[in-house]
């Protein structure tokens, strides 16, 4: 389950798309192919054995990032903060 939230605790991490970040690891590292198949996140994320929870968190954290680099985002704000 996403714990992003707006009224948030302050993260450790103040890089752009942290708290999609942290939910994406945390959903990987809990995910059936880390926690029963042994595999390290890196193999599952390759392999794609990822539950539609991880791959709603992965596909959040990659429209994250590319907004980052979207110059519509000066007017809409980055995605994600």
């Amino acid at each position: 389950m996403p714990k992003y939230w707006d009224d948030r605790p302050e993260l450790e991490d103040k890089r752009p798309c942290a708290a999609v970040r942290e939910d994406f690891k945390n959903c990987l590292l809990a995910s059936d192919c880390v926690r029963k198949d042994g595999k390290t996140p890196r193999e599952c994320l390759k392999a794609g054995l990822m539950d539609d929870e991880c791959n709603a968190l992965r596909v959040a954290f990659f429209e994250c990032k590319r907004s980052l680099l979207d110059n519509r985002t000066r007017f809409r704000g980055r995605k994600g903060y």
